[in-house]
């Protein structure tokens, strides 16, 4: 999908453009408390970036005169599946919100590269979205952190991990307060991309629908010392997984193929589809690799083998 992006008359001449690659994540645990007044579930997460990305590239020209302008002059081109309109994508909303809480002026071209798939509980959406912000900022040297932060938790609740400095972090309340502990180690993993969008607010109807909703859950605390082995021996719940699986039968298939597979965990990422695999120490990525291939004719979709990422992608201004 390409759109035409006019020039208004009070440009500058120079286009500033910024790149970036946004990164996939996965819930190595995510837990459902009680529904809050605001209609949002606690829950508790821990994020973890991987090496499955889109790319973001974003054209800023300001204003000369720094008028605000009235109407945000944001304009989209995107390769890969179409998302729908472009106000209602989370990438130009992070746009929009930048312009207008930071008082930037100007004109925004961005073109994404999509290669995460929507509906997988990938956060392929807040990951673009904390991209913009992320090369708004270093186009126009906006530096003020806890406005960017703001920004990004008004958007969407992953949004604010996206836009952190590490790469693994603790997610509480509705995912949105963001608590950064220092990186695990990289680690090969799998992903499974079943051909099936879970709805996000059908899964957690769903979830609703089979606790008994007189009793309030309480959610238990993770500390930052999280370790691989500790999740490993079962420290990674997913309270989606039982149900969003009963629910797609392709997400079932994923992670019977997984532990099948050899994987010591197979579990839900989000609220789905995408599944992924944590292997013993000894399985390394060449392995790993070899699995995926065959996993992916076994199953008729995509598994990827992949690591986790111990430092998020930076901006390069090109």
């Amino acid at each position: 999908m390409t759109k035409s992006s006019p020039r208004a008359s009070c440009m500058d001449e120079l286009d500033r453009v910024a790149w970036t690659r946004a990164p996939a994540k996965l819930n190595l645990t995510l837990l459902v408390g009680s529904r809050r007044d605001d209609g949002f579930h606690e829950l508790i997460t821990i994020f973890q970036a991987i090496s499955i990305f889109d790319e973001v590239e974003v054209k800023f020209r300001r204003c000369i005169d720094g008028t605000k302008l009235v109407k945000p002059m944001i304009y989209m081109s995107l390769d890969g599946p179409d998302l729908g309109p472009d106000d209602e994508n989370l990438a130009w909303r992070a746009a929009a919100a930048f312009m207008e809480q930071t008082g930037k002026a100007g004109q925004v071209e961005i073109h994404l590269k999509k290669l995460i798939p929507a509906g997988a509980g990938l956060g392929g959406g807040s990951s673009d979205a904390a991209a913009v912000i992320r090369c708004l900022a270093k186009l126009t040297s906006f530096t003020d952190k806890n406005m960017l932060n703001d920004i990004a938790s008004g958007i969407g609740s992953d949004v604010a991990f996206f836009l952190g400095d590490s790469t693994t972090a603790i997610g509480t309340g509705r995912g949105d307060c963001i608590e950064q502990i220092g990186p695990l180690p990289k680690r090969p993993i799998a992903v499974a991309l079943p051909p099936v969008h879970v709805s996000t607010k059908d899964a957690y109807r769903a979830l609703a629908g089979s606790r008994d909703q007189s009793e309030s859950l309480a959610l238990p605390a993770i500390g930052t010392d999280v370790t691989w082995e500790d999740l490993l021996d079962g420290e990674g719940v997913n309270d989606f997984q039982s149900i969003v699986s009963a629910l797609h039968e392709s997400v079932e298939d994923s992670l019977s193929g997984l532990a099948g597979a050899g994987a010591r965990v197979a579990m839900l990422s989000g609220s789905g589809s995408a599944s992924f695999a944590l292997f013993d120490d000894a399985v390394g990525l060449p392995k790993i690799d070899m699995i995926c291939s065959e996993l992916t004719d076994l199953l008729g979709w995509p598994v990827l083998s992949g690591v986790t990422l111990d430092h998020m992608p930076g901006v390069e201004l090109i």
